[in-house]
C-alpha cells in the first residue's frame, strides 16, 4: 500500500513524459539529431543536403496554396495562373517562391550530388544511400516536369508534346508508351489533369517517402567526411566515437548559417530577378497555349538541358 502511494505521489515529467510513454519523441530525437554523431570536419559542401529540405518545405507549402485557386482545365489553366498572379492576394510572391523553387531544388541537389561523387558517397558502405538518392533524382526530375506543364502556356504546351514524344523512340512499346503517358491520341485536357494528380499526390508522396528511407539508411552507416575516417570505427570505452561530434549543436548551427544565407539569396531571386531572363520562366510561357503555333525556338528548362541534349543526340 505505502508502495502505490509512493508510486502515486512521483511527480511524472511533465509533458514530454506524457508523450515519450505512448511515442519515441526523445529516443527519436537523440538518435537522429543530439546523440547522432558525425564528423569533426564537415566543410560547407556538407549543407546542401539540408538545403534541399528547406527547398522542399518551400515547394509543399507554397504547392498547398497555389492549388487552391488553380483549375486543372485546358480552357481554365492559363487563366487561373492569370488570376492567381494578379487578384489573389500575395498571389504573385507565392507563385514566384514555386517556381524559383523547382529551380533551386535542382542547383542545391545537383550541388549535393557532386560533393557525394567528390568525396566517394557512393563507395561501401554507402551503395545504397546512393541508389535512393538517385531513386530521389529520377522522382525530383518527373516532378519537375509534370509542374511544368500546368501553367498551360505555349512552352508548357509544346515542350510537353516534344518531350512526352522521345518516349516513342523506346523499341517496341514506345508508341503505345506515348499513347498511356498522354491518356489520349494528343497532349489535352485528360494530360493536364493526370499530370495535376501526379504533381500534386503521387509523386511528392513517393519524394517524402524515398527521402525518409534516404536518411534513415545515412544514420544507420553513418555520414561520409573529407578525411575519408569512418568514425564508427574508432570509439572510446563509452561508445562514443573519438573523430565524431554530436550533429546538434554543432553541426545544426553550421547549417542554419547557410540556411540564413540561401534564405538571403532566394528571396533576392524571387524579389529581383523571379523569370531570371527566360531561365526560370520562359517569355513563350507567358503566352497561353496554342495548339496551332509553335514558338520559335522550343527547348525544356534549363535543368532538363543536359538530358534533352543526351536524348536529341540519339538516332531516331
Amino acid at each position: 500500500m505505502a508502495r502505490i502511494e509512493a508510486e502515486v505521489g512521483k511527480p511524472q515529467g511533465g509533458l514530454m513524459k506524457w508523450i515519450d510513454d505512448r511515442f519515441p519523441f526523445t529516443e527519436t530525437m537523440k538518435q537522429h539529431i543530439t546523440e547522432y554523431y558525425a564528423a569533426k570536419s564537415f566543410n560547407w559542401w556538407y549543407v546542401f543536403g539540408v538545403l534541399a529540405m528547406v527547398v522542399l518545405v518551400i515547394q509543399l507549402v507554397t504547392g498547398i496554396f497555389l492549388t487552391m485557386n488553380y483549375k486543372p482545365a485546358a480552357d481554365e489553366a492559363f487563366a487561373s495562373v492569370e488570376y492567381i498572379m494578379r487578384d489573389v492576394e500575395w498571389g504573385w510572391l507565392i507563385r514566384y517562391m514555386h517556381s524559383t523553387g523547382a529551380s533551386f531544388f535542382f542547383i542545391v541537389v545537383y550541388l549535393h550530388m557532386f560533393r557525394a561523387m567528390l568525396y566517394g558517397s557512393y563507395k561501401k558502405p554507402r551503395e545504397l544511400i546512393w541508389i535512393i538518392g538517385m531513386l530521389i533524382f529520377f522522382v525530383l526530375m518527373a516532378e519537375g516536369f509534370a509542374g511544368y506543364l500546368l501553367p498551360w502556356g505555349q512552352m508548357s504546351y509544346w515542350g510537353a508534346q516534344v518531350i512526352i514524344s522521345l518516349f516513342g523512340a523506346i523499341p517496341g512499346i514506345g508508341d503505345a508508351l506515348v499513347e498511356f503517358i498522354r491518356g489520349d491520341y494528343s497532349i489535352s485536357d485528360i494530360t493536364l489533369n493526370r499530370f495535376f494528380a501526379l504533381h500534386v499526390i503521387v509523386l511528392p508522396l513517393s519524394l517524402i517517402g524515398l527521402i525518409f528511407v534516404h536518411i534513415v539508411a545515412l544514420h544507420h552507416v553513418g555520414s561520409n567526411n573529407p578525411d575519408g575516417i569512418e568514425i564508427k570505427e574508432n570509439k572510446g570505452p563509452d561508445g562514443i566515437p573519438l573523430d565524431g561530434v554530436p550533429f546538434h549543436p554543432h553541426h545544426t548551427s553550421k547549417d542554419l548559417v547557410g540556411i540564413i544565407v540561401f534564405l538571403m539569396l532566394f528571396t533576392g531571386v524571387v524579389f529581383f530577378a523571379p523569370e531570371m531572363g527566360g531561365l526560370f520562366l520562359e517569355h513563350a510561357n507567358f503566352e497561353p497555349a496554342n495548339l496551332t503555333a509553335t514558338p520559335e525556338h522550343i527547348a525544356p528548362v534549363w535543368y532538363y538541358t543536359p538530358y534533352y541534349a543526351i536524348l536529341r543526340a540519339v538516332p531516331s
